[in-house]
């Protein structure tokens, strides 16, 4: 059984058992029938993953791993906010005629920021802690900038990173203020995971623990039955990760440079709805 499989079982168990629906309540998404998305959720949700032990992809359904690689070197390598330089057609939902999210995202990774060591990015500023100063406790990025938020076309929802590092390995927490889970929860949780292994890499450390805190974890009312459906499943085991060890410079990591072997899993959920 994996891992990835076990958390997510027992998140949705507890979240379909003991969480709070938000029907009759004043919510933003609606369906694309114009009716409104209501959730069953849970504040405050702590997932653990030990990437020393095993990669945490879910094996009850497949997760694209080439795809949200692309996305999260999207944000974090090319600090990009338009979508045409994305292989993916996951933000079209959000993006204006030119491709643009908004001040969102990639965008504020990118921001340059003086500091007493230089001017940096945010993303420059964590990779050169961990070279020069690795077990300093200040290691963070943050993609929820207020004066911006009114330029962005989606408020950030996994928005804030924090590194630490114990001994030699590198962990981090990954703070999310809300998430749809049977959509983008073993999608972020793959991405970033994917993300703490090549900073470790360039780092000259190894892969640690990546804890995930999402502040509002939903199930929307139509993805019920599916995940009902899907948390039933037979479970294989886990795949084990590849990473391109010839990659030094964080810069230079592809899609390529990953993969997943021996990722056996349950048939993919097609034409789920999305609530925008």
């Amino acid at each position: 059984m994996s891992y990835a499989d076990k958390v997510f079982v027992s998140m949705c168990e507890d979240i379909l058992e003991n969480g709070v629906s938000t029907e009759g309540e004043k919510v933003r998404p609606k369906w694309e029938d114009g009716s409104f998305a209501y959730t069953i959720k849970k504040f405050g949700v702590v997932n653990r993953y030990d990437l020393s032990k095993e990669f945490p992809a879910m094996t009850l359904r497949r997760t694209a791993i080439k795809s949200c690689t692309d996305e999260i070197l999207w944000i974090w390598q090319k600090k990009s906010n338009n979508i045409n330089e994305l292989n993916s057609h996951i933000w079209d939902s959000w993006a204006d005629e030119n491709g643009s999210i908004g001040k969102a995202y990639g965008y504020q990774l990118g921001v340059k920021h003086e500091y007493k060591e230089g001017l940096m990015d945010q993303v420059d500023r964590v990779l050169f802690d961990l070279k020069n100063n690795p077990y300093s406790r200040r290691i963070m990025t943050n993609l929820y900038v207020h004066q911006d938020l009114h330029e962005m076309n989606l408020y950030p929802c996994a928005y804030s990173m924090t590194f630490n590092v114990t001994g030699d390995r590198l962990n981090a927490i990954l703070n999310q203020r809300s998430q749809d889970i049977l959509t983008a929860n073993n999608w972020n949780v793959v991405q970033y995971a994917v993300l703490v292994h090549m900073i470790a890499q360039v780092s000259g450390l190894k892969a640690g623990e990546l804890v995930h805190v999402i502040a509002d974890a939903h199930i929307y009312d139509r993805h019920i039955p599916l995940v009902k459906e899907l948390i039933s499943r037979e479970q294989y085991e886990a795949p084990k990760f590849w990473i391109n060890p010839e990659i030094k410079n964080f810069y230079d990591f592809t899609v390529d440079d990953i993969r997943l072997d021996n990722y056996v899993t349950g048939p993919q959920i097609k034409n789920i709805p999305v609530a925008v």
